[in-house]
């Protein structure tokens, strides 16, 4: 027998999942980013906070992204003069990845705003209860 919409654990995710989303996208819209250049963006940031230049592989697989999608959105990032993407010397194939200092600087504005717009959707929940639950979903056992 079929669940009504409102007793259907992927109903309501997929529900919860826009909301967020909606969230995201209004917290984002004033800084020039969408949610995935925000992702790749962010990530970069940190990457190069940790004394690291990632590639492209390395950056698409911490932010769980597509290897191609990445690529695409590198470049419009690039062309915001966001990141620079350098040939790797080690493997001529591959860029390696850094924030500008306008990236540099966009990066902890835009993580602050994101965390802020997290903290208003999530209000209802316990923020460890999220994270449990989450992780769990992300990163299912066997």
């Amino acid at each position: 027998m079929a669940l009504a919409p409102g007793e259907s654990p992927g109903f309501l995710l997929w529900h919860a999942t826009l909301r967020w989303q909606r969230g995201i996208a209004a917290a984002l819209a004033p800084l020039g980013l969408t949610h995935v250049q925000f992702v790749l963006l962010a990530c970069t940031w940190w990457f190069n906070t940790q004394g690291e230049q990632p590639n492209q592989l390395t950056l698409a697989r911490q932010a769980g992204t597509d290897v191609k999608m990445t690529s695409q959105v590198l470049r419009a990032l690039e062309a915001k003069g966001l990141i620079e993407r350098e040939t790797d010397p080690a493997d001529t194939r591959a860029k390696r990845l850094r924030t500008t200092d306008a990236g540099a600087e966009l990066a902890p504005r835009a993580i602050a705003a994101v965390e802020e717009a997290d903290a208003r959707f999530f209000q209802p929940v316990a923020v460890h209860e999220a994270v449990e639950l989450l992780g769990r979903l992300a990163r299912p056992g066997p």
